[in-house]
């Protein structure tokens, strides 16, 4: 007899819906191996929807980095998590995924743990591993979690230490990247000559950016140009919802960017990205593509962070991370000007022996990112928690 399982997945912001996409995909391929059948909702975006979820609330949007960023988007969360708890008090699931997202599933699982009698997983921890140490907090996102998947190294490692119940899969970007196009295919569909140089920014996947990290982009794309009147810039939207403000934007600097929706087959095509921190910058390393990292929150949200939450951290950039030393540059804060974006970005393009310790800097990344196959991992081990947690039901 066929077994149906519900699932309920929560995440949130445009790399929750991708990582989401992902593993509701993985999921539905690992349910059918084993005669299952599945029903998947949650809340996240579109990237779920097309692999096969109902979407409850699209969480794209509300997000952001930094205290005083975060404000705007209070009143939109309390009113997602009230509707996702009546949805589980009504249709209560089999097992509730949570995908990083911190302060959103944090109070949703509590609140689960409390009310319902489920199997829960942390797949992709929140980040606090690198930037806060809070005791407090990493034993609260322990307590909600039966099982936590990890997809950094050092992520198992913190989690394990504090006695969780952890598994290391490796990063599910590895898989993601295969599907991108061959560079020479790339180049000629964006209409490149061989002596002409691509340079794509991601600068926006959260809606503050378009004015806390858009305009540092587009001053540096200019004083580029005026060094290297060879090279062409694309940018890469993130959502379709921002295209309108992002092209006003590009216009305003008096500056001709294409905007596509196609970041792998831009990625394919670059000689260099500038780009914003997050998950784009380990997509861009795995596609041996060299980089310059990006970041500037509200000083004042910093301080308060660094104060009252003991915020510290050597890095921010995925790749940095994963090898936890100095891959990619990463200029944050005071250091993210776009002088210094220009200038690191001229480095280089025209020094050869700071692009190949880049690239050196990437094959160890591509080492410990782990083997293909992570997602279909992490999947399988989601429902092997499901069988265990049924027959002990059954018993």
């Amino acid at each position: 007899m066929t077994k149906n399982f519900k699932i309920f997945i929560s995440t949130g912001e445009i790399s929750g819906d991708l990582q989401g996409g992902l593993l509701v995909a993985a999921l539905f391929d690992q349910a059918q191996q084993r005669g299952w059948e599945l029903e998947i909702t949650g809340l996240g975006g579109q990237r779920m929807a097309t692999a096969g979820a109902k979407i409850i609330y699209d969480t794209r949007r509300i997000s952001s980095i930094g205290f005083v960023e975060a404000l705007r988007y209070v009143a939109p969360t309390l009113k997602f998590q009230t509707l996702a708890k009546k949805y589980l008090q009504a249709n209560p699931p089999d097992l509730v995924i949570y995908i990083d997202y911190i302060a959103a599933n944090l109070t949703l699982g509590q609140y689960i743990r409390k009310n319902l009698s489920v199997p829960t997983v942390y797949y992709i921890a929140p980040q606090e591993w690198i930037w806060s140490h809070s005791q407090k907090t990493t034993q609260k996102l322990i307590e909600i979690s039966d099982q936590m998947i990890a997809i950094f190294p050092e992520e198992e490692r913190y989690y394990k230490k504090h006695g969780a119940n952890i598994t290391w899969v490796g990063h599910p970007l590895v898989d993601r990247v295969k599907n991108a196009p061959k560079r020479d295919q790339a180049r000629q569909q964006l209409g490149l000559k061989a002596d002409e140089l691509a340079i794509v920014l991601f600068p926006v996947s959260r809606y503050q950016e378009i004015k806390s990290l858009l305009p540092l982009f587009l001053r540096a794309v200019k004083i580029i140009q005026a060094q290297l009147p060879q090279a062409r810039f694309w940018l890469s939207l993130s959502l379709a919802q921002y295209r309108d403000e992002i092209a006003a934007t590009v216009a305003e600097f008096g500056l001709d960017i294409p905007i596509l929706e196609d970041p792998l087959l831009l990625m394919a095509a670059a000689d260099l990205t500038l780009a914003k921190s997050g998950t784009v910058n380990l997509e861009i390393a795995l596609m041996n593509v060299p980089q310059v990292v990006v970041y500037r929150i509200n000083p004042f949200g910093l301080w308060l962070y660094q104060t009252f939450l003991k915020f510290d951290l050597d890095y921010v950039s995925p790749p940095n991370l994963i090898a936890m030393e100095p891959v990619v540059p990463e200029l944050l804060q005071e250091n993210a000007t776009p002088e210094k974006i220009a200038a690191t970005s001229l480095d280089i393009l025209q020094t050869p022996q700071t692009k190949a310790q880049m690239l050196a800097g990437y094959d160890r990344v591509k080492h410990l990112a782990g083997e293909p196959g992570a997602v279909h991992r992490a999947a399988q081990s989601i429902l092997n928690l499901l069988a265990q947690e049924t027959a002990t039901v059954n018993r």
